[in-house]
């Protein structure tokens, strides 16, 4: 089983403007929940290991987890608020992200609650922001090391700098990822920030001398790059689309990606190294096609299986 690590939370979006304010619409979201519920409508059902309030708020992430399909068992139940993302989006459809909260529930998992983390687990997924805030943090390393050799370790850093504004925490918590992870995915715009005068080949090159198995960069309209250590590479343009907005668009690929690898059993390490170039293009191209599907629609609306077109 995949198991996907970090935030749920509740993505705010400003609408109309009036004398008495402005209304707001508030709609399930974090990275990690997309990635899940992205996994679960693809084919891959995975387990959930991160913090949901018993407020209002958590119950119904909770609930839209189960209805999704995903294993809530592992969650912990903190004693905290659901955090809350004002989340603004330009002209272009890309998304600006403004936290609510610091002592929330989805920061509140502790080294105790691993235990309810299978040891068995084919893949651990963890990225975001909960691998540079605390206590969450320590307590994810605390699993990557447990399940090293064990389990499959992927990661996206998914830089959010309006929870944690010093780009050093960002480009430590990589660089002790790298040596631990087996796939890792990152996106352009993260490498911009982490490493601005290296180019993405370049950064490929320091991946996977550090140990990753799989590396693969997306560059949004520029399409996507990825080697692994093994000697397979691929490099697919983007998938023409519409752009309504992006808000989910990397959660999909990922999601695309990990259930594309799953459903054709490559997804751990002996796949990962038998992985051939015309299998990783295949991969990237469902991966692509999944995520220009949530970007020509509003609000990390996520694809199902049926609706990913040349499977």
């Amino acid at each position: 089983m995949i198991v996907v690590c970090g935030e749920a939370l509740f993505d705010v979006f400003p609408g109309a403007s009036h004398a008495g304010g402005i209304d707001l619409s508030a709609r399930i979201g974090g990275s990690p929940f997309n990635l899940a519920v992205g996994l679960a409508r693809l084919g891959a059902p995975p387990l959930f290991f991160g913090g949901l309030a018993r407020d209002l708020f958590g119950e119904r992430l909770a609930a839209a987890l189960t209805a999704e399909g995903v294993d809530v068992g592992a969650a912990p139940r903190p004693d905290a608020q659901t955090a809350l993302v004002m989340v603004s989006v330009d002209g272009g459809g890309i998304p600006a992200y403004s936290f609510y909260g610091s002592a929330t529930a989805e920061r509140s998992v502790l080294p105790a609650d691993l235990a309810l983390v299978p040891d068995d687990a084919s893949l651990i997924h963890v990225g975001s922001y909960c691998m540079v805030a605390e206590p969450v943090a320590g307590t994810l390393r605390a699993l990557v090391q447990r399940q090293q050799g064990r389990s499959l370790i992927a990661y996206d850093p998914n830089i959010r700098l309006a929870v944690e504004a010093r780009i050093d925490v960002w480009r430590d918590a990589l660089e002790w990822m790298l040596p631990r992870t087996d796939l890792l995915k990152i996106s352009d715009e993260d490498l911009h920030h982490l490493y601005p005068h290296w180019s993405p080949q370049a950064f490929m090159r320091h991946a996977l001398d550090a140990g990753v198995q799989l590396v693969v960069v997306t560059r949004g309209a520029d399409g996507v790059l990825a080697a692994s250590a093994h000697g397979a590479s691929a490099e697919l343009p983007s998938v023409p689309v519409q752009v309504v907005d992006t808000v989910g668009a990397g959660d999909t690929f990922q999601a695309g990606l990990l259930s594309w690898l799953a459903r054709h059993g490559l997804l751990h390490r002996e796949g990962l190294r038998t992985l051939s170039s015309a299998s990783l293009a295949a991969a990237l191209g469902f991966a692509a096609r999944a995520a220009a599907i949530t970007c020509s629609r509003r609000g990390a609306d996520l694809p199902r299986l049926r609706e990913v077109a040349g499977e």
